[in-house]
């Protein structure tokens, strides 16, 4: 089942999970605060897509990162600062057995979309 990663309060979720309950596209919704966040899911998406395309640099968290701690980020040293602070993943986070996708685009997600 597709399952929408993500926050509640996140104006882009909202409007990924409007999306898709537009097109009747079953899919469960998980609040990346409220449910929680695991290291093997982390490390799933980063598999599939690269830390540095989960993290969300934009974000009024990371900019709240000492400028110490931000500085030469490695692997392993994002995927903590995210499992810590979940709102500085990207979001929302789609994903399904056949694809994954990070941020929302009613095109993209519609291509996606298509194979489901």
């Amino acid at each position: 089942m597709l399952t929408v990663y993500g926050i509640k309060s996140c104006e882009t979720c909202r409007n990924a999970r409007k999306f898709l309950r537009e097109k009747n596209i079953e899919h469960k919704f998980h609040d990346l605060r409220e449910d929680g966040l695991s290291i093997q899911m982390l490390e799933r998406w980063v598999a599939r897509l690269g830390w540095q395309r989960l993290l969300n640099k934009k974000s009024l968290t990371w900019r709240k990162i000492p400028e110490v701690d931000r500085s030469e980020l490695t692997r392993d040293k994002a995927l903590a600062v995210m499992i810590e602070s979940p709102t500085l993943i990207k979001r929302p986070v789609l994903e399904d057995d056949k694809f994954i996708a990070v941020g929302f685009s009613e095109k993209r997600f519609a291509e996606f979309l298509k194979n489901l």
